[in-house]
């Protein structure tokens, strides 16, 4: 049987978990859910051989050194590093992908290298209930069963099941980040998923639908790799011809539009880790509700969650903080604001360039 080709996506500014996570070392490159980076987190999820090819990883050009150094050993001696001259979002990046793959009938399973998933044999039982349908040409996506009324989260509605594939449901629409109201509605009426981003589909339907829905964007793709050579393994796409494409995720550009799109819902501990809240939240607790990582000291301290990166951080008598620290930078924000830190970081860059 054909081995399923694993499509890591490896973008990302790296903002959102500033001070450790930057430009140049954004989050899927640090160890921040187990002893493992993000990144060969996402590499060992598509570990068996018997299942997967060697993957497909995109991502920016200055982070080269930083995928090849995640790529060493034999383990990963087939995979092939496409570098993308510019960021264009997600849909002309699974579009290089496509085309790498052959452009043919091979299954290609996409996921973001930045994403925890914490019970991989029921991700992987998904993986396999959806093989079926995108091996028909249905393009799948996975939804995550919702804990809670998130609104940092879009949400897909479930229609009716595939006929003849057991678990596999019609997509009926795709939902933007709803309002907290939206949220609890949807959650009561059932039928709802949290969208994960992640997508398992033929290379030729993708790039049949991203031809009919945004014509300009396959032709450009196609063009930026019209001379490369897609059996290295560093892949250059034509910088100028990547950089005409039209800049779009794959919701908007395909998903969205497309008519055979289906979805299978599945709970494997998932989280995006979009926030230091939602990094604390997948974390270990202590007795007292504290999650830390490094070197730390906490005396009379509650519900907080300190992380210390070569530096030792102390504290005592606080509670519900969110606490991080590096050698250059210490951010402490109270526990249900760390979106804030998108903020600090723009000042930050805005005072050094004043």
């Amino acid at each position: 049987m054909t081995q399923i080709i694993p499509v890591i996506l490896s973008g990302g500014s790296g903002t959102r978990l500033w001070p450790l996570s930057t430009d140049q070392s954004p989050k899927q490159f640090l160890a921040l859910a187990s002893d493992r980076t993000m990144f060969a987190d996402t590499l060992a999820r598509a570990g068996d051989s018997t299942r997967f090819a060697a993957p497909l990883i995109i991502g920016a050009e200055r982070h080269a050194a930083l995928m090849e150094a995640e790529l060493g050993g034999e383990a990963h001696q087939g995979a092939r590093i496409i570098l993308e001259p510019s960021a264009r979002n997600t849909a002309p990046a699974i579009a290089l992908a496509a085309l790498a793959a052959g452009g043919g009938n091979a299954v290609m399973l996409v996921m973001p290298s930045d994403h925890v998933i914490l019970d991989l044999p029921a991700f992987l039982a998904a993986v396999d209930t959806a093989l079926p349908a995108a091996r028909d040409g249905w393009l799948v996506t996975f939804g995550i069963e919702p804990t809670g009324p998130e609104t940092g989260f879009g949400y897909i509605r479930m229609g009716d099941g595939l006929d003849h594939v057991p678990g596999v449901r019609k997509v009926d629409r795709f939902i933007e980040k709803p309002a907290r109201d939206k949220a609890q509605a949807m959650l009561a009426e059932g039928h709802h998923s949290w969208n994960a981003g992640i997508f398992l589909m033929r290379a030729d339907r993708y790039l049949a639908e991203l031809a009919r829905h945004a014509p300009d964007m396959d032709a450009e793709a196609r063009a930026a790799l019209a001379g490369a050579d897609l059996t290295a393994r560093l892949i250059r796409p034509d910088a100028e011809r990547f950089a005409a494409c039209p800049s779009d995720s794959i919701d908007y550009a395909v998903m969205e539009r497309a008519e055979r799109v289906a979805i299978v819902p599945v709970a494997c501990g998932w989280s995006d880790v979009g926030s230091w809240d939602a990094l604390a939240e997948i974390g270990s607790a202590d007795a007292d509700g504290n999650t830390v990582a490094g070197d730390t000291v906490l005396i009379d301290t509650r519900g907080c969650h300190v992380h210390a990166d070569g530096i030792t951080v102390t504290a005592s008598g606080i509670e519900d903080l969110i606490v991080i620290a590096n050698g250059s930078h210490v951010m402490i924000v109270p526990k249900g604001r760390s979106q804030d830190v998108k903020k600090i970081a723009e000042a930050l860059k805005a005072r050094s360039q004043a």
